[in-house]
């Protein structure tokens, strides 16, 4: 199987099959850019949540990068990460197998243009955005595709980019997210000082603007029909894997494209947390926890988790209070949001598990999340590493506030966790979806 040596460029235009629509979005039925679902458009409708405006969305993201390329000096950011990728460029190609098969780069250069190195005579994938400006092939330079002649290729590779960069910027100050070992090597021997393009990118992704705040309320929308559907029809004699694909195939078809994680188990697979879902047969007046961790609409992350009693009986007092426990944890700590707090104060204020619960509680306390989950990560007191994290929450970032109350050697957890936008005077709860009556009550 040959992969990716057709290494000639090709400029892109503006799109000329049809008119874009108000939202960015090209008007026609046949249009090259994966996107929302009529059901998805349908179901925003009659719950009057806007559209976002992608062609604005994506100028704002170019804006974002330029501005931190050039707060750093450097020529510009070169990326592989897809999800950095679908950032810069709003363009997708087999995301998943992209991730461990890396032959998709986007170079963003200090003045605003974007080069994107593509799958072979894959350029009709991003016509519908004006602001990549070439598309090339050749940054395979991983053994499955090139074999021993791996060198070779990220030596060619190397030798495009620097052709580019001479070309419009004459700065080899370059910042890099994730690349293999060969093609490092062939940029620093031209003489590239490289960067930490991870950091660059994590901190140009944090802050949200107006249209990306649409498409993620959007996407939390779906992902909660979706839910609902899944509540709907979750019963005993079920299996772990019956339930979570009942999420998987709505998210599909509203528009969605993929779930990061298998986390949903029940009963006593629920103790400890970080189980995936499996074959087990869910009994009567069991425990069901989930974290969606889903990629919906548009690619923005919808990552909320809910706990639920599934059965004819009535829960058991112990897991009502465990439930009473999580609640209270994430509405405390939600109430800690507004512009200008300290990651560290967030971490050490807020609410406390009781000390039962602290050996198995959640991995962190909250986390940024946009496309996937992001940075920040706001650490529990005992896990806070000074200097790590020495920031403050900003108008337009966008958390998920998590809460595991899981008592040790214990038979069930409670997963409790809503999705928040930081504002100009405090926060904004994105998350509509209710929490278990029977758990709460």
């Amino acid at each position: 199987m040959k992969l990716d040596h057709y290494s000639s460029k090709r400029k892109i235009n503006a799109p000329s099959i049809s008119k874009t629509k108000p939202d960015g979005t090209e008007n026609n039925n046949n249009r090259i850019e994966i996107g929302p679902t009529k059901l998805a458009f349908n179901e925003w409708e009659e719950s009057d949540i806007k559209i976002p405006n992608l062609a604005e969305l994506r100028k704002f993201r170019l804006k974002r990068l330029v501005n931190e390329i050039n707060k750093r000096k450097l020529g510009g950011v070169l990326l592989f990460d897809p999800l950095n990728i679908r950032y810069a460029t709003d363009t997708t190609n087999m995301q998943l197998w992209n991730t461990h098969n890396p032959f998709r780069a986007c170079l963003i250069l200090a003045n605003g243009y974007i080069v994107l190195w593509d799958y072979d005579k894959s350029e009709l994938l991003c016509k519908f955005n004006p602001l990549v400006k070439e598309v090339r092939s050749g940054a395979s330079m991983f053994y499955f595709s090139e074999g021993d002649n791996v060198k070779k290729s990220a030596d060619e590779f190397s030798k495009q980019l620097n052709d580019i960069i001479n070309i419009h910027v004459k700065n080899k100050n370059l910042a890099i997210d994730k690349i293999m070992p060969h093609g490092l090597r062939a940029i620093e021997h031209k003489g590239y000082i490289v960067f930490d393009g991870e950091e660059l990118m994590e901190h140009t992704r944090s802050i949200k603007g107006p249209e990306e705040i649409k498409a993620m309320k959007c996407a939390i929308h779906s992902c909660e029909m979706s839910v609902k559907k899944m509540e709907e029809k979750v019963m005993p004699g079920m299996s772990e894997n019956e339930v979570w694909a009942i999420l998987h195939y709505e998210n599909i078809i509203r528009g969605g494209e993929w779930i990061e994680t298998r986390l949903l188990t029940s009963g006593p697979r629920t103790n400890p947390w970080f189980q995936e879902c499996g074959p087990r047969i869910i009994q009567n007046n069991e425990i069901l926890a989930f974290d969606t961790d889903l990629i919906g609409a548009y690619g923005f992350c919808s990552d909320i988790s809910r706990t639920w009693f599934v059965g004819n009986g009535s829960p058991l007092t112990e897991m009502k209070d465990d439930y009473k426990i999580a609640y209270d944890h994430i509405m405390e700590n939600m109430n800690l949001l507004k512009p200008g707090i300290s990651f560290k104060e967030l971490s050490f204020s807020g609410h406390t598990l009781p000390p039962k619960y602290q050996k198995q509680k959640y991995s962190c306390k909250m986390h940024g999340v946009g496309l996937c989950d992001e940075w920040p990560l706001i650490s529990y007191p005992d896990k806070y590493e000074e200097f790590a994290f020495d920031h403050v929450l900003k108008p337009g970032m966008t958390l998920c506030v998590e809460a595991l109350v899981s008592r040790e050697n214990g038979d069930f957890s409670i997963k409790l966790e809503d999705q928040v936008l930081i504002t100009e005077n405090g926060f904004e709860n994105l998350t509509k979806y209710h929490f278990d009556q029977k758990l709460m009550n």
